[in-house]
């Protein structure tokens, strides 16, 4: 492949942006997810370089981009990301969003629809499910517990072990450990006040959403992941829900040479 990676930052109202670039021909942005930054799009933009011209940016507040002293909501990402493409002079382009950046595109794709020529989502989040409450109590409360108590349990894990309660002691510091790693992602998606979040998410815009959608969801990810990839299918009559049966979560990393195919029939498909 003779096309090489070039890495960008430029000067934008919240800061500076850090951006990979590769490839030429119809552009296509990627978002990345919200565990992760623009390097997991890596092998799938040069896969999709000679056809297409590849940019992924690392969102504010991720990766090599700046992390302004903000507060940070999915609509600011969205204004960011609009400041970044008419900054690059990209007046139309395809968006590719996992997991949060998911959320961000559909999001940029309801505002901004004469831009989008069409949108891929990833595992995307962005809708209310069952689980969303549930889930909001127990990262908030994770969050807050002290440091102290986990390392009293670490001392007491013959205790644990014994009680059966290890393996849900150290899921616990595990996502503690990645929240903290990542401090924008956990307040986009947890530690914000839930009707602040509730405000952002998508399920009553949808059917404003007119632009073609391609969703891959993996087949053994959480069953959370699963109902919100099945609901943007049901609330998008025009989106193609493809499931990657053999796949967990982070498919972008996990299968990307599938994702990449997925993608080229897509945009191709979409170009007839």
């Amino acid at each position: 492949m003779n096309n090489l990676f070039r890495n960008s930052r430029r000067k934008l109202s919240q800061g500076l942006l850090f951006w990979r670039e590769i490839g030429n021909g119809i552009p296509v942005v990627f978002l990345h997810g919200a565990w992760n930054d623009s390097s997991e799009w890596v092998a799938i933009m040069e896969s999709l370089s000679a056809d297409f011209h590849c940019f992924a940016p690392d969102l504010f507040g991720f990766g090599e981009s700046d992390y302004p002293n903000i507060h940070y909501s999915i609509d600011l990402q969205v204004e960011s990301l609009a400041e970044f493409l008419q900054a690059l002079k990209l007046e139309r382009m395809y968006l590719v969003g996992h997991s949060l950046g998911g959320w961000i595109a559909a999001s940029y794709a309801l505002k901004y629809p004469e831009q989008v020529y069409g949108l891929v989502l990833v595992a995307p989040e962005g809708l209310e499910t069952e689980e969303l409450d549930k889930n909001w109590k127990k990262i908030q409360g994770l969050m807050k517990r002290p440091l102290w108590i986990f390392k009293i349990l670490k001392i007491l894990s013959p205790l644990t072990k014994i009680l059966g309660l290890d393996t849900q002691i150290e899921q616990d510091w595990q996502q503690r450990k990645i929240m903290l790693q990542y401090p924008t992602a956990s307040n986009l998606l947890f530690l914000r006040q839930l009707p602040e979040l509730r405000a952002e998410l998508l399920q009553e815009r949808l059917d404003f959403l007119t632009t073609p959608v391609l969703i891959l969801q993996g087949g053994k990810d959480t069953p959370d992941a699963l109902a919100k990839s099945n609901k943007y299918a049901i609330l998008l009559p025009q989106a193609n829900l493809k499931i990657i049966a053999h796949v967990g979560n982070n498919l972008p990393e996990m299968c990307a040479a599938i994702v990449a195919g997925e993608i080229r029939n897509f945009i191709k498909t979409n170009e007839l």
